[in-house]
């Protein structure tokens, strides 16, 4: 019964498209940690700013592809940076919120790498990445995911679409029971 709003990160604001173009679709070759992170923050903020917060006030859902935990995975886990110093941002970022529910699609990198590849568009920047990068990415996913289970469920992607789905809306209507 709830509206929903759909979105991303990088993008769903008109500065978090032209922020995600820099960081996914960048002809540069190199764009430093430092750089990442605080683009990924910059859209961020400006999501939150924009998008969440003014859905959640006017009691919308909203569905985002990505969000808090993919800095601490991508930029933490993967990148090294110091995870304290990510929490930090990130609240500041957000302005202190977080997800009631994440979702994490589990696969193993290398069989998700090459779904990415079937795709027509290629894989983007951080696609490209050496595998131990999307190995340390994964790790990082599921160590977060066990320190906070209630929160993130882990689903396991391998299925067929349907089972995937089904196992999604399960704890999406899980967590809109507790709440009501």
């Amino acid at each position: 019964g709830l509206e929903i709003i759909v979105t991303r990160e990088p993008g769903g604001t008109s500065l978090g498209n032209a922020i995600r173009s820099l960081l996914l679709h960048s002809r540069e070759e190199i764009i430093s940690h430092k750089s990442e992170l605080l683009l990924f923050m910059a859209d961020r903020a400006q999501h939150c700013e924009e998008i969440v917060k003014k859905a959640l006030d006017k009691n919308k859902a909203v569905l985002c592809d990505r969000f808090y935990d993919a800095t601490t995975a991508y930029q933490g886990y993967a990148r090294g940076i110091d995870l304290d110093f990510l929490k930090q941002l990130n609240t500041w970022a957000t302005s202190g919120l977080k997800p009631d529910l994440t979702i994490l699609l589990d696969l193993d990198p290398e069989k998700g790498l090459k779904r990415i590849g079937s795709r027509k568009t290629g894989k983007d920047r951080i696609e490209k990445e050496e595998m131990l990068f999307h190995i340390r990415v994964r790790n990082g996913y599921l160590a977060i995911a066990e320190d906070e289970p209630k929160r993130i469920k882990v689903i396991d992607a391998l299925g067929s679409i349907n089972e995937i789905h089904n196992n999604i809306w399960k704890e999406i209507i899980n967590i809109r029971d507790k709440k009501l």
